[in-house]
Protein backbone atom coordinates (compact mmCIF):
# COMPACT_ATOMS: atom_id res chain seq x y z
CA UNK A 1 0.00 0.00 0.00
CA UNK A 2 1.88 3.42 -0.78
CA UNK A 3 1.57 6.05 1.52
CA UNK A 4 -1.12 8.41 0.41
CA UNK A 5 -3.06 4.96 0.10
CA UNK A 6 -3.06 4.71 3.46
CA UNK A 7 -3.66 7.77 4.48
CA UNK A 8 -6.62 7.77 2.61
CA UNK A 9 -8.10 4.71 3.86
CA UNK A 10 -7.64 6.10 7.64
CA UNK A 11 -9.31 9.41 6.49
CA UNK A 12 -12.00 7.72 5.20
CA UNK A 13 -12.53 4.87 8.37
CA UNK A 14 -12.22 8.36 10.49
CA UNK A 15 -15.45 9.89 8.71
CA UNK A 16 -17.28 7.09 8.49
CA UNK A 17 -17.06 6.18 12.27
CA UNK A 18 -19.25 9.53 12.98
CA UNK A 19 -21.80 8.67 10.74
CA UNK A 20 -22.64 6.45 7.75
CA UNK A 21 -22.25 8.17 3.99
CA UNK A 22 -22.60 7.54 0.51
CA UNK A 23 -19.82 8.40 -1.55
CA UNK A 24 -20.70 11.31 -2.79
CA UNK A 25 -20.99 12.47 0.82
CA UNK A 26 -17.48 11.31 1.63
CA UNK A 27 -15.92 12.84 -1.33
CA UNK A 28 -16.93 16.18 -0.25
CA UNK A 29 -16.23 16.19 2.92
CA UNK A 30 -12.30 15.14 2.05
CA UNK A 31 -12.54 17.67 -0.25
CA UNK A 32 -13.74 20.39 2.32
CA UNK A 33 -12.90 19.44 5.41
CA UNK A 34 -9.36 17.38 4.82
CA UNK A 35 -7.71 19.76 2.16
CA UNK A 36 -4.86 17.18 1.55
CA UNK A 37 -7.42 15.52 -0.52
CA UNK A 38 -8.64 18.50 -2.45
CA UNK A 39 -7.39 16.92 -5.44
CA UNK A 40 -8.80 13.64 -5.65
CA UNK A 41 -11.03 11.65 -7.71
CA UNK A 42 -13.66 9.08 -7.88
CA UNK A 43 -11.62 7.29 -9.69
CA UNK A 44 -9.66 6.83 -6.50
CA UNK A 45 -11.99 6.90 -3.69
CA UNK A 46 -14.26 3.60 -5.09
CA UNK A 47 -11.22 1.48 -5.61
CA UNK A 48 -10.44 2.51 -2.09
CA UNK A 49 -13.77 1.87 -0.48
CA UNK A 50 -13.80 -1.46 -2.14
CA UNK A 51 -10.69 -2.23 -0.83
CA UNK A 52 -12.13 -1.73 2.86
CA UNK A 53 -14.61 -3.50 2.21
CA UNK A 54 -13.11 -6.29 1.26
CA UNK A 55 -10.94 -6.62 4.29
CA UNK A 56 -14.50 -6.23 6.59
CA UNK A 57 -14.20 -2.92 7.47
CA UNK A 58 -16.92 -1.48 5.80
CA UNK A 59 -20.07 -2.76 4.55
CA UNK A 60 -22.40 -1.48 1.59
CA UNK A 61 -25.95 -0.70 2.37
CA UNK A 62 -28.64 0.48 -0.47
CA UNK A 63 -30.20 3.65 0.52
CA UNK A 64 -32.30 4.22 3.22
CA UNK A 65 -35.12 6.51 1.87
CA UNK A 66 -37.46 4.78 -0.10
CA UNK A 67 -38.21 7.96 -2.28
CA UNK A 68 -34.53 7.93 -3.42
CA UNK A 69 -34.91 4.11 -4.60
CA UNK A 70 -37.80 4.77 -6.15
CA UNK A 71 -36.82 8.03 -8.13
CA UNK A 72 -33.54 6.44 -8.95
CA UNK A 73 -35.43 3.51 -10.51
CA UNK A 74 -37.74 5.67 -12.59
CA UNK A 75 -34.43 7.40 -14.06
CA UNK A 76 -32.92 4.08 -15.27
CA UNK A 77 -30.32 4.53 -12.27
CA UNK A 78 -29.56 2.55 -9.50
CA UNK A 79 -29.77 3.18 -5.94
CA UNK A 80 -27.11 4.68 -3.98
CA UNK A 81 -24.86 3.00 -1.70
CA UNK A 82 -23.93 4.08 1.49
CA UNK A 83 -20.99 2.88 3.30
CA UNK A 84 -20.99 1.89 7.28
CA UNK A 85 -18.25 0.96 9.26
CA UNK A 86 -18.23 -2.20 10.70
CA UNK A 87 -16.92 -3.84 14.23
CA UNK A 88 -13.80 -4.49 12.97
CA UNK A 89 -13.31 -1.52 11.25
CA UNK A 90 -13.92 0.45 13.92
CA UNK A 91 -11.58 -1.48 15.95
CA UNK A 92 -8.82 -1.34 12.72
CA UNK A 93 -9.46 2.72 12.92
CA UNK A 94 -8.65 2.75 16.47
CA UNK A 95 -5.82 0.87 16.18
CA UNK A 96 -4.34 3.19 13.75
CA UNK A 97 -5.22 6.31 15.87
CA UNK A 98 -2.91 4.70 18.51
CA UNK A 99 0.05 4.63 16.17
CA UNK A 100 2.61 7.88 16.45
CA UNK A 101 5.93 6.43 14.47
CA UNK A 102 7.90 8.56 11.84
CA UNK A 103 4.80 8.53 9.22
CA UNK A 104 2.16 10.49 11.50
CA UNK A 105 4.90 13.02 11.65
CA UNK A 106 5.14 13.98 7.97
CA UNK A 107 3.18 17.17 6.28
CA UNK A 108 0.10 14.72 4.54
CA UNK A 109 -0.10 11.68 7.54
CA UNK A 110 -0.02 14.50 10.24
CA UNK A 111 -2.68 16.77 8.12
CA UNK A 112 -5.00 13.85 8.43
CA UNK A 113 -3.65 12.87 11.66
CA UNK A 114 -5.06 16.29 13.41
CA UNK A 115 -7.84 16.22 12.16
CA UNK A 116 -9.33 13.52 14.00
CA UNK A 117 -7.50 14.58 17.02
CA UNK A 118 -10.42 14.90 18.53
CA UNK A 119 -11.03 10.72 18.48
CA UNK A 120 -7.55 10.57 19.42
CA UNK A 121 -6.23 9.66 23.20
CA UNK A 122 -4.48 13.00 24.71
CA UNK A 123 -1.18 10.85 25.33
CA UNK A 124 -1.33 10.14 21.32
CA UNK A 125 -2.14 13.01 20.37
CA UNK A 126 1.11 14.54 22.54
CA UNK A 127 3.23 12.29 20.78
CA UNK A 128 2.07 13.28 17.62
CA UNK A 129 2.70 16.23 18.29
CA UNK A 130 6.16 16.19 19.74
CA UNK A 131 7.22 13.94 16.87
CA UNK A 132 5.94 16.65 14.15
CA UNK A 133 7.77 19.66 15.84
CA UNK A 134 11.18 17.82 16.54
CA UNK A 135 10.80 16.68 12.34
CA UNK A 136 9.93 20.47 11.47
CA UNK A 137 12.97 21.95 13.99
CA UNK A 138 14.85 19.46 11.60
CA UNK A 139 13.85 20.84 8.81
CA UNK A 140 14.16 24.61 9.61
CA UNK A 141 17.72 23.16 10.82
CA UNK A 142 18.70 22.01 7.00
CA UNK A 143 17.11 25.37 5.34
CA UNK A 144 18.74 27.63 7.23
CA UNK A 145 22.66 25.88 7.02
CA UNK A 146 21.49 25.32 3.26
CA UNK A 147 20.71 28.97 3.38
CA UNK A 148 24.35 30.33 4.73
CA UNK A 149 25.70 28.16 2.45
CA UNK A 150 24.01 29.23 -0.51
CA UNK A 151 23.12 32.77 0.31
CA UNK A 152 25.80 34.92 -1.77
CA UNK A 153 25.02 32.99 -5.52
CA UNK A 154 20.67 33.33 -4.76
CA UNK A 155 18.98 36.22 -6.67
CA UNK A 156 17.27 38.24 -4.36
CA UNK A 157 13.82 35.98 -5.44
CA UNK A 158 15.35 33.18 -5.24
CA UNK A 159 16.13 34.45 -0.99
CA UNK A 160 13.00 35.58 -0.77
CA UNK A 161 11.58 32.36 -1.57
CA UNK A 162 13.58 30.45 0.77
CA UNK A 163 12.95 33.18 3.31
CA UNK A 164 9.58 32.80 2.88
CA UNK A 165 9.75 28.87 3.30
CA UNK A 166 11.59 29.11 6.57
CA UNK A 167 8.99 31.22 8.01
CA UNK A 168 5.95 29.21 7.23
CA UNK A 169 8.10 26.42 9.04
CA UNK A 170 9.06 28.64 12.01
CA UNK A 171 4.88 29.56 12.21
CA UNK A 172 4.34 25.72 12.63
CA UNK A 173 6.79 25.50 15.12
CA UNK A 174 5.07 28.15 17.05
CA UNK A 175 1.57 26.57 16.56
CA UNK A 176 2.95 23.13 17.64
CA UNK A 177 4.47 24.87 20.57
CA UNK A 178 1.46 26.26 21.78
CA UNK A 179 -0.55 23.19 21.15
CA UNK A 180 1.78 21.15 22.89
CA UNK A 181 1.07 23.63 26.00
CA UNK A 182 -2.42 23.32 25.78
CA UNK A 183 -2.26 19.91 25.89
CA UNK A 184 0.10 19.62 28.54
CA UNK A 185 -2.20 22.34 30.92
CA UNK A 186 -4.99 20.39 30.10
CA UNK A 187 -3.42 17.40 31.55
CA UNK A 188 -2.07 18.57 34.45
CA UNK A 189 -5.86 20.78 35.27
CA UNK A 190 -7.09 16.86 34.85
CA UNK A 191 -4.45 15.54 37.85
CA UNK A 192 -4.87 18.55 40.06
CA UNK A 193 -8.66 18.40 40.23
CA UNK A 194 -9.40 14.74 40.41
CA UNK A 195 -13.13 15.42 40.49
CA UNK A 196 -13.71 17.36 37.54
CA UNK A 197 -15.13 14.74 34.80
CA UNK A 198 -13.05 13.59 32.05
CA UNK A 199 -14.02 15.09 28.46
CA UNK A 200 -12.69 12.30 26.88
CA UNK A 201 -15.33 9.84 28.96
CA UNK A 202 -18.87 10.78 27.16
CA UNK A 203 -21.69 8.10 26.39
CA UNK A 204 -20.74 7.65 22.63
CA UNK A 205 -17.20 6.68 23.53
CA UNK A 206 -15.41 9.08 21.14
CA UNK A 207 -12.89 11.40 22.34
CA UNK A 208 -14.38 15.57 22.21
CA UNK A 209 -11.40 17.67 23.23
CA UNK A 210 -10.14 18.20 19.59
CA UNK A 211 -10.98 19.09 16.62
CA UNK A 212 -13.45 17.36 14.26
CA UNK A 213 -13.56 18.12 10.53
CA UNK A 214 -16.29 20.78 10.01
CA UNK A 215 -19.22 19.13 8.80
CA UNK A 216 -21.09 20.01 5.88
CA UNK A 217 -24.92 19.43 5.77
CA UNK A 218 -25.35 20.30 2.10
CA UNK A 219 -27.47 17.82 0.21
CA UNK A 220 -25.49 15.89 -2.22
CA UNK A 221 -25.94 15.66 -6.07
CA UNK A 222 -28.23 13.43 -7.07
CA UNK A 223 -26.28 12.70 -10.19
CA UNK A 224 -23.50 11.45 -8.82
CA UNK A 225 -22.16 8.43 -6.62
CA UNK A 226 -24.47 5.63 -8.34
CA UNK A 227 -23.36 2.20 -7.06
CA UNK A 228 -20.22 1.11 -8.61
Amino acid sequence: MSRRSGILEFAVLGLLRESPMHGYELRKRLNTSLGIFRAFSYGTLYPCLKTLVANGWLIEEAGSAPEDALAASLAGRRAKIVYRLTAEGKEHFEELLSHTGPDSWEDEHFAARFAFFGQTEREVRMRVLEGRRSRLEERLEKMRVSLARTRERLDDYTLELQRHGMESVEREVRWLNELIESERAGRDQRRSDPESPARDDITSGEKTDGLLPHRDDTGPDPSDDTAK
